[in-house]
């Protein structure tokens, strides 16, 4: 973990190579960048310099959190300015719309564009957003109950001992402050198809078959609104990048480019 000014991030360990190309990885509602811990080291020794950020008021990055789609993507392009170079921007769910907020109004900031279990418009029930607006730890046992696909949460995950659904509850108990706030944001984001036809960077959308909060046809939708995106389906549910990590590994090493 490092910090610069305001941000924190992971940079996926070793040594740092600043001529490799960058790839910063962009959380979801109410979580940090530990939910991309399988991608983080995997990307950093594979031919790339690897940025996966905590957003203001999560993790360990001062508050308060922001409180619109178009809020993050000023304050990310930011801190992606302070790198000097473009990046590959992968985004999950919220960070999805982040990065695809970023891709169509900083183009130049953007190599390419990978978005996970994303789409646009963003639904968010009614029962979900109250429950966390209270900061009520039903919102928590909600996205888990929508967020992992039934054999998820039976176990056999490939790192033996791991209780995947009770690391990400804790985790999102941790960021229920901010909860609320970020799925209103999600709610409230009224410009992806605007975003989606600016976008001219290779893009890869990526849904989890399995996902109850933003089902594969939201997300096949987004990625045909994206000229000439790609568009891939994994065998799990909404936290795609903790259920199947091997297989989104091979993804993002397939089409994020590297040194």
């Amino acid at each position: 973990m490092r910090a610069n000014r305001k941000a924190e991030w992971a940079y996926g360990g070793g040594a740092v190579d600043r001529n490799a190309p960058l790839v910063m990885l962009i959380h979801g509602a109410g979580m940090d960048h530990t939910v991309w811990r399988y991608q983080t080291r995997y990307l950093a020794h594979h031919g790339r310099r690897v940025l996966a950020l905590d957003l203001p008021g999560h993790g360990h990055t001062p508050g308060p959190a922001l409180k619109s789609v178009e809020q993050m993507a000023i304050w990310t392009a930011g801190r992606l300015g302070d790198e000097a170079q473009p990046a590959s921007i992968v985004g999950h769910s919220l960070g999805g719309l982040i990065a695809l907020e970023l891709a169509a109004t900083e183009p130049e900031l953007v190599t390419s564009l990978t978005l996970f279990g994303c789409a646009a418009p963003m639904a968010v029930t009614g029962a979900l957003e109250k429950a966390a607006s209270e900061q009520r730890p039903q919102a928590v046992a909600m996205i888990i109950g929508w967020s992992y696909a039934r054999p998820s949460r039976l176990g056999g995950h490939p790192e033996p001992g791991f209780w995947q659904t009770g690391v990400s509850a804790r985790l999102l108990e941790r960021g229920l402050t901010e909860l609320g706030t970020d799925l209103a944001a999600c709610r409230e984001y009224s410009g992806g198809a605007t975003a989606a036809a600016a976008i001219s960077q290779p893009t890869l959308v990526i849904a989890g078959k399995r996902d109850r909060m933003v089902p594969p046809d939201a997300a096949a939708a987004l990625a045909r609104a994206i000229p000439g995106a790609r568009f891939e389906v994994v065998e799990a549910g909404h936290m795609m990048m903790l259920e199947v990590p091997e297989a989104i590994r091979r993804l993002l090493v397939d089409f994020v480019p590297s040194a």
